[in-house]
């Protein structure tokens, strides 16, 4: 405990982020040097890296998240699993990053989300939202011996919040502006924006999922591969293609784009369920896969750009783009068309590597968690109060 009140009040702290997101493509981490807090926080990365998940685990990862063939007994295994794995992979970025063990003051993990059910369902006469998050913090700190903060979702749930998105705290820390309107766009598996209005507070701030990012994607990618390519590599298969209006009509019509923030959806409605029925619908057309691809592609940016006509306050000047979806040409290309009068730019202009943003992230979340400040945004989340995020582990 007492190595927990020093850190506290530290002054400078390095610390490790991890995430791993609805892609289920890997674990990206970001090794990071954090000042201050709240406002006065100023970061620095010192080092960046994504270590992708062996097939055997993804595919173990996928078979679990999926509600028809994950189990409790599987659930229960990976989520010691990915512990172990997550510190397997945090001693191995520090290593490379040529620091010591103990020169990381913490862990800040998000884990692998297995499900989440933003919408209020009653059990035994109780009602409640639930989101999951595997890859045990205990197994992590135990094996780095490292200080682990995680599960930074379920504060939120309990005062009544979908517990997502989490990022707006961050992201209002990291971009505020006094002369611009900006919409920070992250492109996950799932897309969420954070629309920081100029001048504006945290209670200002609007965020919520925009829709599907890569999710619908990928898998499409990987079904017309057989499973050799897990994503469309700069877009280049999407650029081959034409977009089909009929079945981008179709695919509009998902009741999710329709609701009001605060909303947040997940792998349940853009999964393999949904996916399969657009293939079907394409391929009884007789759609060439270059224009599935391409028509799915833009399905991302459009839903993206309805969202911001749809339910931000004004179309905001300027959209930054982050996760792995800002590294597909194609997909920016068609954001910036549909947003011609926007100045879009990535993360990476501002010095953020786009697989760095998410575990840059955790780690300021994480320093809140232990500055004793509320880090989630009730406007964004639902929440009916501001809570303190994340569970503190000590090794």
């Amino acid at each position: 405990m007492d190595k927990l009140c020093q850190l506290r009040f530290k002054d400078e702290k390095i610390a490790l982020g991890l995430m791993s997101g609805t892609s289920i493509d890997g674990v990206s981490i970001a090794i990071v040097k954090l000042k201050g807090n709240w406002l006065n926080t100023k970061f620095k990365i010192i080092y960046n890296v994504t270590y992708e998940y062996n097939s055997e685990l993804r595919k173990e990862i996928l078979r679990t998240v999926n509600p028809k063939t994950g189990n409790v007994k599987r659930i229960c295994q990976l989520n010691n699993i990915l512990g172990r794995v997550y510190a397997e992979k945090a001693l191995k970025a520090i290593n490379e990053a040529g620091l010591d063990k103990r020169d990381i003051d913490f862990i800040a993990s998000h884990g692998q989300t297995v499900y989440h059910n933003p919408k209020i369902d009653c059990i035994a006469g109780y009602k409640s939202r639930s989101t999951l998050q595997i890859g045990e913090p205990a197994v992590i700190a135990h094996e780095t011996g490292i200080i682990t903060i995680a599960d930074f979702r379920q504060g939120d749930v309990a005062a009544g919040g979908h517990g997502a998105p989490i990022s707006a705290y961050a992201d209002y820390i990291i971009f505020r502006s006094m002369e611009i309107d900006r919409a920070i766009q992250n492109i996950g598996g799932i897309a969420n924006v954070t629309w920081i209005p100029k001048g504006g507070g945290l209670d200002d701030i609007i965020a919520f999922d925009t829709g599907p990012g890569n999710m619908i994607i990928d898998t499409l990618i990987e079904e017309m591969t057989n499973g050799k390519a897990k994503m469309d590599l700069d877009g280049e298969i999407a650029s081959r293609g034409e977009v089909n209006m009929k079945l981008l009509d179709y695919m509009m019509k998902h009741p999710y784009l329709s609701q009001k923030p605060p909303k947040t959806t997940g792998r349940e409605d853009f999964g393999w369920n949904f996916t399969r029925k657009i293939l079907k619908k394409a391929l009884k057309m007789g759609l060439k896969w270059e224009d599935i691809i391409a028509t799915a592609t833009f399905y991302t940016a459009k839903t993206i750009s309805e969202a911001y006509r749809k339910y931000l306050t004004r179309k905001p000047n300027e959209i930054i783009l982050g996760g792995g979806g800002s590294r597909n040409k194609t997909l920016v290309n068609m954001i910036r068309k549909l947003n011609p009068e926007v100045k879009v730019n990535l993360h990476e202009d501002y010095g953020i590597p786009a697989q760095a943003k998410e575990p840059l992230i955790m780690t300021i979340l994480a320093n809140e968690t232990l500055s004793g400040n509320p880090s989630n945004v009730p406007k964004a989340t639902g929440a009916t109060c501001r809570v303190i995020l994340g569970k503190i582990i000590l090794p």
